[in-house]
């Protein structure tokens, strides 16, 4: 009876083994994704050192160290940079990031299936270990390699600003310069950097990537660490990792406006005449249903829901993107306009958003806009021939482009100089 005993209890052990042994694994699974070095237990990247080093973005030391407060060279964050934009196949090789590939240009994305369809994501064997990285960069546009002559020295801050500037602009949108360098403007130091660096610092604040110090000063000049890098590309390439940002009270008129994607981005007005025309737009669109985008200050009408999800499904940069009308503001040139491809019915489809947008910028003088409008498209619809011109409606002058090719006329308000 009693080897009956001991016999079930050896087979309820065994039986239970897996799961001791699985736990066992786990905890040092977790452990060793928790603590891989022994040098950043308790430091404030821990975590995120654990994360970026787990997807292969950088190693540490034969040692057992990781030496997080060591500067990070220039080649050494260029690698990290492009590494941070591929994902870590479970057979060791990297691709790049299907999301990433969609944020390029047509361009870029060409560069990268002919002239680096075969890139390993690895180190050169023969020559400079760092030249496929710095290489893949540049012609990316992420990097001005001639700016370095020497890519094994220390990265400073305001370095680091500007490859963020760079690949921000391949692979998102800049922010409103005014918004950012006032964000910028508020740090101690900042006249200490040139006016290039003012632009690239002021970019990487207001994207939430990069922040000042308590102490008021943003640190231009100060040597960026191992740990800091990874913080930084962190959040560059994890949206959902950056810090929020809001905009200030500047006279009223900044605003958030939504981007591609679902994101969005700061808006400084020229005044508020441009303001309340974003108002306008917004107004406009809930009145024409579905079948419009406004995405930062341009409010896009399409002739349809179809037309819509065809052209809202090209990239940012497709020269096929052709909604039917387009109703926009451009605060940095303080300027308005209307944009329309004369198709069969075009005109009457939009007539009403038109008429309200002119209504808006003209007020009583609207009627002598929409003579000149309907007059001038009319013409480009029949394919008589119509050079561009320019007239004056109340206050306002009035650029008019045409494009007889497209049948494309785009009408340009600003004020009149005088």
């Amino acid at each position: 009876m009693r080897r009956l005993t001991l016999i079930a209890a050896i087979m309820a052990m065994l039986a239970s083994g897996g799961e001791f042994y699985a736990q066992t694994a786990q905890a040092q699974t977790l452990q060793a994704q928790t603590a891989p070095f022994k040098d950043i237990k308790g430091h404030w990247a821990e975590k995120t050192i654990t994360e970026m080093v787990g997807r292969g973005i950088l190693d540490g030391f034969a040692n057992g160290t990781f030496e997080p407060n060591d500067p990070v060279t220039v080649d050494q964050f260029i690698k990290m940079l492009i590494l941070s934009y591929s994902d870590l196949q479970q057979n060791g090789e990297r691709s790049w990031n299907s999301a990433f590939l969609q944020s390029l240009s047509a361009d870029n994305q060409t560069i990268l299936k002919q002239d680096y369809r075969y890139f390993t994501f690895k180190p050169a064997m023969v020559g400079y270990w760092a030249k496929p990285f710095i290489d893949v960069a540049s012609d990316l546009h992420f990097l001005n390699k001639s700016r370095y002559s020497d890519f094994q020295g220390p990265m400073t801050r305001e370095n680091v600003a500007e490859v963020i500037y760079y690949t921000l602009q391949e692979t998102e949108f800049l922010e409103d310069s005014q918004y950012s360098l006032g964000l910028a403007g508020a740090y101690g130091d900042l006249t200490s950097a040139s006016e290039r660096e003012q632009k690239f610092i002021g970019e990487s604040l207001a994207k939430g990537i990069m922040q000042g110090y308590p102490n008021g000063y943003f640190g231009v000049g100060d040597i960026v660490t191992r740990a800091q890098a990874l913080m930084l590309l962190d959040r560059l390439t994890n949206k959902k990792k950056r810090i929020a940002v809001q905009p200030s009270d500047l006279n009223g008129l900044q605003l958030a406006v939504p981007t591609q994607g679902g994101g969005t981005r700061v808006v400084v007005f020229p005044d508020k005449r441009m303001l309340d025309g974003y108002d306008v737009l917004k107004q406009i669109g809930q009145v024409r249903g579905s079948n419009h985008e406004l995405l930062n200050t341009t409010l896009r009408l399409f002739k349809d829901q179809k037309e819509k999800d065809t052209v809202t499904a090209l990239s940012a940069d497709s020269s096929m993107q052709q909604e039917e009308a387009a109703l926009w503001l451009d605060p940095q040139y303080n300027s308005y306009g209307v944009t329309i491809r004369l198709r069969d019915g075009s005109l009457a489809r939009n007539q009403e958003a038109i008429e309200a947008f002119s209504n808006f910028l003209f007020s009583y003088d609207a009627v002598t806009f929409r003579g000149w409008f309907n007059d001038i498209c009319t013409a480009v619809a029949a394919g008589t021939k119509v050079s561009s011109k320019q007239f004056s409606v109340g206050d306002d002058a009035v650029s008019v482009i045409v494009d007889k090719d497209t049948k494309t006329v785009v009408f340009s308000v600003s004020r009149n100089s005088d």
